[in-house]
């Protein structure tokens, strides 16, 4: 009795102290604005992804919120006013973003600079994707015996037909579109011809902009730049030696040299995390209109109908409408930025986020900027006929629909299990996972395929202002860079979010030289949120989408028709 007692209380001991930890913790995630000392630099330390929406954070471990596209670019902006601020170390490290992200933080840079104030890249190992935005600096400095793993570029595709064929599991795929070869990983072991027109399409143009501007980073002539990159990856003394970098340091030899640069004695080091809580208004750079912006992240599923909240895993048409119906209803807000950043996913979750979209912009004026990807699904529901501004390397289109099953007969064979089975109705079991596709449930599936396909290509001719047989073409399931898109009428502009609140102030009628308040929805989500929304189904799929490349599993698995981008590419 006394064990049990003592159990008891110190199980209660520990709820409390976990409860009071979590209130403190959020109590600090609160507070008010840093108070940013003179002669301050803003230091920029990227690493891994870099996420449109703000993630869970845990302020018990975290030392404030972490970075997002959109905190960058208001940051630099704000740093750029910012007397405090004398200039920006740029460090970045194993970045996972994707090129139309890092064309827009290298934007980003060049815009800083505008203010006179300098930008020093201090790189540790860098890749391509470091080195590139490193271009944009004033000056680049190299650990001594770091390399510059600048070799080219590569993207590469999984498949995994014949791993499938060893386990007895095969996956049956039907599309529309000769471009939307989704399935392709599991149907074949290489690309198609198809795939690889695309892709090399993609790796050229990608190369392109890359030389482009590193020649015009390091002053020298493409030419230059293509010759050299065919020498990589440098040592630290080669990439010296070739112009590559400015200086070899040690990184309190680059504090040192910035600090002689500035010529105002100590400097104050200011965390970007921290600098983001710092307020555009407090710098003079508020604005009499509030535009919204929306961030649509992720794959497109359905959702729980019952959430009232953003979900964490993805964009889920569910809890997106919401979020549109509470901005079409707030006065206060002026115009509509949406950012899209998803490969696509369920159709009938497609059908909704287009609906509400196209209902919010009868309500509010409204601009398209799409992130690194906005294809398939996602480019479906930015079909409201309003201006879409995208990156050069922004994927996009890819207007297609497929449908995939897999069979596991053979593998339930070699498990020992079986099935049996009574049905009524002929094509009772055309989601079957232990029979194959017949010749009239195929068909059946054609026809649904074929449908959803004439619906996609008529509702992008109708909102581009185009005629059916202008947008087909162009359609058949292909992916297209946003430098590839805006000639064929895809979109509307290249360029970032600077580009889309110019489009958005015409639009709303707002002068062209008044600023504008930008609120980012949806609001930064608490470890309560993650805590008690998380399902178990949502980490398997999440484990799931790490192997299959990005792949929304449990939607597959249902074999439902999807409005997918074909495959996750990866250049590198």
């Amino acid at each position: 009795m006394v064990k049990f007692l003592i159990g008891l209380v110190t199980g209660v001991l520990l709820v409390f102290l976990t409860i009071g930890i979590l209130f403190f913790a959020l109590l600090r995630f609160r507070a008010k604005p840093p108070d940013v000392a003179a002669n301050s630099v803003l230091v920029l330390r990227l690493r891994g992804d870099l996420p449109e929406r703000a993630p869970v954070e845990i302020p018990i471990f975290s030392e404030g919120p972490s970075l997002t596209v959109s905190n960058v670019w208001m940051g630099l902006r704000t740093a750029a006013a910012d007397a405090h601020i004398k200039a920006v170390v740029l460090e970045p490290e194993g970045l996972n973003a994707g090129w139309a992200k890092l064309e827009e933080l290298r934007g980003d840079i060049e815009q800083f600079r505008k203010s006179g104030k300098p930008v020093f890249a201090y790189l540790r190992t860098p890749t391509a994707r470091e080195y590139y935005i490193a271009t944009a600096a004033d000056r680049i400095y190299l650990g001594p015996e770091d390399p510059l793993y600048l070799k080219g570029m590569r993207a590469e595709i999984m498949y995994f037909k014949k791993t499938l064929d060893k386990l007895g599991v095969s996956v049956e795929v039907e599309h529309a579109g000769k471009y939307k070869d989704f399935g392709d990983m599991f149907s074949r072991s290489d690309m198609s011809p198809e795939t690889r027109e695309v892709i090399t399409s993609v790796v050229d143009d990608l190369y392109g902009n890359l030389i482009t501007h590193i020649a015009a980073g390091r002053k020298k002539t493409p030419e230059q730049v293509r010759a050299l990159i065919d020498e990589g990856p440098f040592l630290a003394p080669e990439a010296e030696k070739a112009g590559l970098v400015d200086e070899l340091r040690f990184e309190d030899q680059m504090w040192g040299e910035l600090k002689s640069r500035l010529n105002s004695g100590d400097l104050k080091r200011v965390k970007a995390e921290t600098y983001v809580k710092v307020a555009p208004e407090s710098v003079g750079l508020q604005g009499k209109s509030r535009v919204a912006l929306i961030i649509g992240e992720g794959d497109i599923t359905r959702g729980d109908p019952d959430s009232t909240t953003s979900d964490g895993n993805g964009l889920t048409s569910s809890s997106f409408d919401k979020l549109l119906e509470q901005v079409a209803g707030d006065s206060s807000i002026r115009a509509v930025i949406v950012r899209i950043d998803s490969p696509g996913g369920e159709v009938t979750a497609s059908d909704d986020l287009w609906r509400e979209m196209n209902l919010l912009s009868k309500k509010k004026p409204m601009v398209i900027s799409m992130s690194d990807l906005a294809a398939s699904g996602g480019y479906y529901m930015a079909m409201t006929g309003d201006p879409i501004v995208a990156y050069p390397g922004t994927e996009t289109g890819s207007i297609g629909v497929v449908f995939g099953k897999p069979n596991l007969h053979g593998l339930y064979d070699k498990l020992g299990v079986s099935k049996d089975a009574v049905q009524r109705g002929k094509n009772a079991d055309i989601d079957s996972d232990y029979t194959p596709l017949t010749a009239d449930e195929r068909q059946k599936l054609r026809q649904g395929i074929d449908a959803s396909y004439q619906d996609f290509v008529t509702k992008v001719a109708d909102a581009r202002h185009r005629k059916f047989d202008e947008i087909e073409p162009v359609a058949q399931g292909r992916v297209w860079l946003g430098s590839q898109a805006k000639p064929r009428g895809l979109v509307d502009e290249l360029g970032g979010l600077d580009t889309a609140i110019e489009m958005v102030k015409k639009k709303a009628n707002i002068p062209a030289s008044e600023r504008v308040t930008v609120i980012t929805y949806p609001p930064r989500r608490s470890v309560l949120d993650m805590l008690l929304r998380r399902s178990q189904e949502d980490m398997l799929d999440s484990k799931l989408r790490q192997v299959f490349q990005g792949m929304p599993f449990h939607a597959w698995m249902k074999g439902g028709f999807l409005r997918m981008a074909p495959y996750q590419v990866v250049v590198r």
